[in-house]
């Protein structure tokens, strides 16, 4: 038996505009903008939540677009999408690429607005079968990690009705047609690290009269890798990656800096915690052993919280999405590495859901080796942050379709 909220989605989505909402894609994957700057993105946004006859409100938190829909009794609920892009090289091929050099949607941010785009649309007109308040959410900056919060700090929450349930959706790799839900922990905390390393410069044929930060940085980020192996607990998880080593002007001149940058994922504070005064350790262990004539810096950088599902509200919105899409489509995958500040929107604690939409093209899944090994099938494919990321354009009708029922089984009448 179907439920009222699954019947009333399956309706109010039956004649999705599709052709349209594909142009909307295509436009702003051409026309992709880095954090704190989505102007475009945001000005489309907006102009289509006021012709559906939201009170819109913009420059929230720099460039975040919020809309109200008021409808009667009943809870409010928050949709949410992200709307930056990352300074990518595109490599897909695909006709409609980006046309701004060195920046891409390769993390899928253009087909979340199309989603609240078209859910926002979509229950706008079919107000007459639900009851409440609906906030929608065009977030500036998630990729930088500052998004979310300053757009609560700018007074998001004195400009709209305070959300009694928050809900969301990224896509990711995998065959076209399945959406991952987590009852719980479903995205990793992430806490950026930079370590200047400060040695002697001198002449490139006079070594002996320098300190040489290099050899000494090189010697950290080897040693850095035995963080995670030698002092984290097999039972939990953790990822430290160095992402990015800067030193020097020219091929004879050793520099008096060296610069690591890191990215550290964790799932508890206690781990992160460990990690941190690990890197500190060996940075400062290094230091001294090479001779260097001051201590590191360790300087702590962005961070993103634990996105932690309420169990409760995300079994409600999965227990619909199975109704809506099949039992076999909805699963739980366990936490992933990834991260998000979407919890960041939920101010004073509230219950939220936040869940995954998989987006691979058949014909890319297909190609992808591995067999009935599903795990090595999904870790060839191009992945959230590749410049080859080419979500299929098929799912933009199941995405709209899920934001639908999701907002459904907690509006409807």
């Amino acid at each position: 038996m179907t439920s009222t909220a699954a019947g009333t989605a399956l309706d109010l989505t039956a004649d999705l505009p599709v052709p349209e909402l594909e142009d909307l894609y295509r436009d702003l994957h051409r026309h992709p903008e880095l954090s704190g700057q989505e102007h475009r993105t945001a000005a489309r946004f907006a102009e289509r939540l006021r012709k559906a006859g939201y009170d819109t409100a913009e420059g929230i938190g720099g460039t975040g677009i919020a809309g109200v829909l008021r409808n009667g009794d009943g809870p409010v609920v928050l949709l949410r999408a992200d709307m930056d892009a990352l300074p990518v090289q595109e490599e897909t091929g695909l006709p409609y690429a980006s046309e701004t050099p060195g920046v891409m949607h390769a993390c899928g941010h253009d087909l979340h607005v199309t989603w609240l785009t078209g859910a926002a649309q979509v229950l706008a007109a079919g107000r007459d079968t639900w009851s409440g308040t609906l906030v929608v959410i065009g977030q500036p900056a998630e990729e930088s990690g500052g998004g979310a919060a300053a757009m609560v700090a700018d007074g998001l929450y004195a400009r709209v009705p305070r959300p009694d349930v928050l809900l969301g959706q990224h896509a990711v790799p995998g065959p076209v047609g399945l959406y991952p839900h987590v009852p719980g922990l479903i995205m990793s905390a992430t806490t950026d690290v930079d370590i200047v390393v400060h040695g002697r410069g001198g002449h490139g044929s006079r070594p002996e009269t320098t300190v040489d930060p290099v050899v000494t940085a090189a010697y950290i980020v080897t040693r850095l890798q035995t963080v995670v192996s030698r002092e984290v607990p097999p039972r939990e998880s953790a990822v430290l990656t160095v992402g990015r080593i800067e030193a020097g002007t020219a091929a004879n001149v050793i520099p008096s800096t060296a610069r690591i940058s890191l990215n550290l994922r964790t799932q508890s504070e206690a781990v992160r915690e460990r990690m941190l005064a690990a890197i500190r350790r060996i940075a400062e262990g290094e230091c001294r052993a090479a001779g260097c004539p001051r201590d590191p810096e360790v300087i702590l950088g962005g961070s993103y919280p634990l996105t932690v599902n309420d169990a409760d509200t995300d079994r409600r919105v999965a227990d619909v999405h199975r109704e809506v899409f099949g039992e076999g489509t909805v699963f739980d995958p366990g936490p992933a590495m990834g991260s998000e500040d979407f919890s960041l929107l939920a101010a004073d604690g509230q219950p939220y859901s936040y869940w995954f939409v998989t987006t691979t093209p058949a014909e890319t899944w297909d190609a992808a080796p591995g067999g009935d090994d599903l795990p090595a099938r999904l870790d060839a494919l191009p992945s959230n942050h590749s410049p080859r990321f080419a979500p299929d354009l098929s799912v933009v009708g199941p995405g709209v379709r899920t934001l639908v029922a999701g907002a459904l089984s907690h509006l409807v009448r």
